[in-house]
């Protein structure tokens, strides 16, 4: 059973993202027409972390650049860059999430690659294809981010950007109310099989907790240049209430 797990744990967290969606989940729903419409005109913002909204400084001028969002399906992000001129591709393993990436391009009428694929396998792009990659919180569904980190340095054009948002691993040790610790770190249900068996009976997917050595030492190992960073909280419970930081987002360089 374990090795049965070690091998299709993404498939169960694509089946597991493609329920949440069906139940309303936040991250799943598309942005309006009426938004699409202001991201044309320059007013829009978009998201690595759950309250805190990137800067756009970090993108630079996206007119005409290609842009890679990993894990990044869901339209939220890739309708704005769409609108601010740059060319799309996504790819995420939720096949509901890219039906929301196709449905709203035929919408708004433009063109967007999308990819059905599992980010812990080789992207299928050739080296240097983008000039930046938007990587949104995901790789906590991941157990090896080495992997996402030099994949994305991979497929990046030299002096392409990275832009990354990274759970902190925090919330893994405490209970459902954020108020005890429960579990020691790592939270890696792949190694523990009460572990595993709570995540599938809660329909929670299998997670992962990373801490800043995975997380930054990761880009650091892969080549990248870290040039900005900010914390963030979650949008409700006991910690977003006491301002107990379980997220980051970064941007580095190629």
């Amino acid at each position: 059973m374990a090795r049965f797990l070690n091998m299709e744990y993404t498939k169960i967290n694509a089946k597991t993202i493609d329920k949440w969606i069906e139940e309303g989940w936040e991250w799943g729903i598309p942005i309006s027409h009426e938004a699409f419409l202001e991201a044309k005109k320059g007013n829009w913002e978009v998201y690595l972390t759950p309250t805190k909204a990137v800067p756009k400084e970090w993108f630079g001028d996206l007119k005409g650049k290609k842009i890679l969002g990993l894990a990044s399906g869901g339209a939220q992000q890739m309708p704005v860059f769409a609108a601010a001129g740059a060319k799309c591709t996504v790819l995420d393993y939720s096949e509901r999430q890219l039906l929301s990436e196709k449905e709203v391009a035929e919408r708004e009428g433009y063109e967007i690659e999308i990819v059905h694929a599992d980010m812990t396998k080789t992207l299928p792009f050739p080296d240097e294809s983008f000039d930046i990659v938007f990587h949104p919180v995901s790789n906590c569904y991941v157990k090896d981010v080495d992997h996402v980190f030099r994949e994305a340095y991979r497929v990046l054009k030299k002096g392409g950007r990275l832009l990354s948002g990274l759970d902190n691993g925090l919330s893994y040790a405490f209970d459902d109310a954020q108020e005890k610790i429960v579990r020691r770190l790592p939270f890696d249900p792949l190694a523990n099989e009460a572990d595993m068996r709570e995540s599938l009976e809660t329909n929670s997917g299998v997670q992962f907790s990373h801490d800043v050595s995975e997380q930054i030492g990761g880009q650091l190992r892969a080549g990248f240049i870290l040039k900005d960073i900010f914390g963030d909280t979650d949008a409700a419970g006991n910690f977003h209430d006491h301002n107990i930081e379980c997220y980051f987002a970064t941007l580095a360089l190629k």
